[in-house]
């Protein structure tokens, strides 16, 4: 007897939309079960060379909460591409300015680092405020 490894096909896959409220969630623990369902590991279908994963929307992104020194010691790099181009925003100053890249950039580093995992990325929509545009899709909230 041979057993073959299951792989799901395109028209199996079945897309699902969520939305989360971050508000008072801790930041990792919330980025963790926002990328386990990106990436599907949540389906029976699951496999790791497939996007079968769902939607997710993220509400009151502002909102979240950090444990320890975080606010002050974690920092977000970037850089211009020019000598001396490097900036470095603490997370205080992140949350304050642009806070949905902070569970964007959380949630990117759990999936992979390839095309499947750009392709991932694209699922995640993150807002500050409690409205989002995505009502066509029928979202069900999720309880985390």
């Amino acid at each position: 007897m041979k057993i073959k490894t299951y792989t799901p096909k395109p028209d199996e896959i079945e897309r699902e939309w969520f939305v989360v409220d971050a508000k008072d969630q801790t930041l990792g623990r919330l980025a963790t079960q926002i990328a386990t369902i990106l990436r599907g590991k949540h389906k029976p279908i699951f496999a790791p060379h497939v996007d079968v994963g769902d939607f997710v929307i993220v509400l009151n992104c502002d909102k979240i909460r950090v444990t320890g020194n975080k606010l002050d010691d974690k920092i977000y790099y970037r850089h211009s591409q020019y000598p001396g181009g490097l900036r470095a925003v603490p997370l205080r100053e992140q949350l304050e300015k642009h806070p949905e890249r902070v569970i964007y950039f959380a949630v990117r580093g759990m999936l992979p680092k390839n095309k499947l995992g750009r392709k991932m990325i694209k699922k995640l929509k993150i807002y500050t405020g409690e409205t989002h545009p995505h009502e066509a899709q029928k979202p069900r909230m999720l309880e985390l």
